[in-house]
């Protein structure tokens, strides 16, 4: 009987040991990971944007109708890929102050329409635009950008449309190089003819913005942009100023911050 007692009394000892030694031999339990809320603090102070972008000349001018009728080339062969991005400050509920700045280029070979060389042959060349600019203006949110549900919860809206405009610099280089005709002899000869300079230009837009994910937009614009820089005289004497209106089609990602 005291021999019973005695290992009923260690037994019941033994548990909160064991039970002990358990709890220490299991992992710590891992901390829950919450998402973040769907509402910012305040309205966002601005964004940044980076966008590819197409860039449709409509490739009016003499210059331009020139290449046209003596060269294999067509409106379709002036449309520039390029880059744009996009700095917003905002100054009110609907008002950003935007600072732009893109760059295209694109090459397309051709031959005489109605030459050849003494041995049949296409005489060939290339012709090279590329442009550039730098704008600041102005942009509207059509709709508001988010609404405040209190003093410290602000609700950003999944759409916003806007238009905008401002005006800048722009920035261009044309190169033809290859193969010509002297009209005075029809001889054919090598040759290149470069023209660059800048010209002030003005736009006005619109697009819209996607919140895909809290502060990562899509964006889609599109701008019309009024250019026309003069030629370099000494390379292409008695030509208009070079027509680079058209429209500048862009699409990419934005992050507000």
């Amino acid at each position: 009987m005291r021999r019973l007692v005695s290992l009923t009394l260690l037994v019941l000892t033994a548990i909160p040991a064991l039970a002990f030694a358990g709890d220490a031999a299991l992992p710590a339990p891992l901390p829950q990971v919450r998402p973040g809320p769907d509402f910012f603090f305040g309205p966002p102070r601005g964004s940044v944007s980076v966008r590819g972008s197409w860039d449709v000349l409509q490739a009016n001018g003499d210059w331009f109708g020139f290449v046209r009728k003596q060269l294999t080339l067509s409106r379709g062969d002036f449309r520039l890929p390029g880059i744009a991005g996009d700095v917003n400050l905002t100054m009110s509920p609907r008002f950003d102050l935007v600072i732009s700045a893109d760059y295209g280029g694109h090459a397309k070979d051709s031959e005489y329409r109605d030459f050849v060389d003494n041995d049949r042959l296409p005489i060939a060349q290339t012709t090279r635009l590329r442009e550039g600019s730098v704008t600041a203006g102005v942009r509207y949110a059509v709709r508001p950008r988010g609404q405040s549900v209190s003093s410290l919860a602000w609700i950003p809206s999944r759409l916003v449309p806007y238009v905008g405009g401002g005006g800048g610099v722009l920035w261009y280089s044309l190169l033809q190089y290859g193969d010509f005709v002297d009209f005075s002899d029809f001889s054919i000869f090598r040759d290149q003819f470069p023209s660059r300079g800048a010209t002030p230009m003005a736009y006005a837009d619109a697009g819209v913005d996607l919140q895909i994910f809290k502060r990562l937009y899509a964006t889609v614009d599109a701008r019309y942009k009024w250019a026309r820089p003069k030629l370099d005289a000494t390379v292409w004497n008695g030509f208009d100023p070079l027509d680079l209106n058209g429209v500048r089609v862009s699409t990419g990602l934005s992050v507000s911050f």
